[in-house]
């Protein structure tokens, strides 16, 4: 119990001093999250509601594919960019693996079918609300994109925020393409099991308690937009 104790209060004074390691590590962890699922956002948003709002050859498989894909193993992701990226895949002369873009890549595999499939349900929702409005407004198919993206701004959000999480909880498919090298790949998750293998558990502890505060904040936001969206929702009722 003890070491417990003292393990926790060398986390603190790592968290407190501004420890540059540790900060270090928390900078890139974010860098490559928000750059994922920024990335995924600018993708699976606009196809998300493509999905919802026009009917095509091929769309029900995709949208069978876009939510099976939300549980797609981190560890799959990691082999199958892993293999892209290596010197024998086809992006191999780029010189990508064991870098952070590499990890943006994995991570982005990852969140992009959560974004996807999370704004086709709310395109399809504000559809059956707005549908016989945006009709009378000539706006039909693809033409109703930019006003579905509009109108579901304040619930977007809290899509972004779903992939975010995702994205700055994964440890498998970034160890695998980015090889947890300290000072260029080393993030939150990573450094986390390294540092635990090694029974460095201040360090360890350090960055469990700035991953669970960004995990717990995260959630609020989220939280505080869907309150905001029913808030919305009535008002305009």
């Amino acid at each position: 119990m003890d070491e417990i104790a003292r393990a926790f209060a060398l986390a603190l004074e790592l968290m407190l001093s501004g420890d540059r390691e540790l900060y270090a590590i928390v900078a890139l962890s974010l860098q490559v999250s928000l750059s994922a699922t920024g990335i995924a956002c600018l993708l699976g948003m606009p196809l998300g509601m493509l999905l919802a709002a026009v009917r095509f050859p091929g769309r029900r498989l995709l949208v069978v594919v876009t939510t099976a894909l939300m549980g797609l193993p981190p560890v799959v992701v990691g082999l199958f960019v892993y293999l892209l990226l290596s010197r024998a895949g086809p992006l191999g002369d780029l010189g990508l693996l064991y870098t952070p873009t590499a990890m943006v890549i994995a991570q982005t595999v990852l969140v992009l079918p959560i974004i996807t499939a999370l704004t086709r349900e709310l395109g399809e929702a504000l559809i059956e609300e707005y549908g016989e409005f945006l009709a009378a407004m000539g706006l039909r198919g693809a033409r109703r994109i930019p006003t579905l993206l509009m109108e579901g701004r304040h619930a977007l959000v809290t899509v972004a925020l779903a992939g975010f999480g995702r994205a700055i909880a994964e440890v498998g498919a970034v160890m695998m393409v980015g090889g947890n090298i300290r000072h260029v790949t080393r993030v939150m998750t990573t450094a986390i099991a390294l540092e635990t293998g090694k029974g460095e558990i201040a360090l360890a502890l350090a960055l469990g308690l700035v991953l669970l505060a960004v995990a717990l904040a995260v959630n609020a936001l989220a939280h505080l937009g869907r309150r905001r969206q029913r808030e919305l929702a009535h008002a305009g009722g």
